[in-house]
């Protein structure tokens, strides 16, 4: 069992921000179990294995100006087979353009859900 958040540390800093799709879906594989299910929200449906994650991904960086970067905003934790993180969004060395964290359920050493909590601005 991890006894570090690396596994979620590399979810948002390896695979959220590269905005290479193939990088992403070689990390992914690392990373993510195969059939992954990212909650955006508690009143959307689970998106479901890395091509459509890749996709959103994709579909949210053309969104984004290309210096929007996830950074760490305090460090990650972990207990047991749980795992969190609080990060920010937006260019370095500027208010962040938005701010949240992310839960990840581990399960044979691969991240099999992860949720993302937005924080209201």
């Amino acid at each position: 069992m991890a006894t570090t958040a690396k596994l979620l540390e590399d979810s948002l800093l390896v695979i959220w921000n590269d905005r290479n799709a193939d990088n992403r879906l070689e990390a992914m594989q690392r990373i993510y179990s195969p059939d992954i299910h990212f909650f955006e929200g508690n009143s959307t449906e689970a998106i479901v294995g890395y091509k459509a994650i890749n996709e959103l991904i994709s579909k949210l960086q053309t969104e984004w100006p290309v210096e929007f970067e996830f950074e760490l905003n305090k460090p990650s934790q972990v207990n047991h087979t749980t795992q969190i993180i609080s990060w920010n969004l937006g260019p370095k060395g500027v208010e962040p353009v938005a701010t949240g964290m992310d839960v990840a359920i581990i399960e044979n050493d691969l991240i099999k859900s992860l949720y993302l909590f937005l924080d209201g601005k």
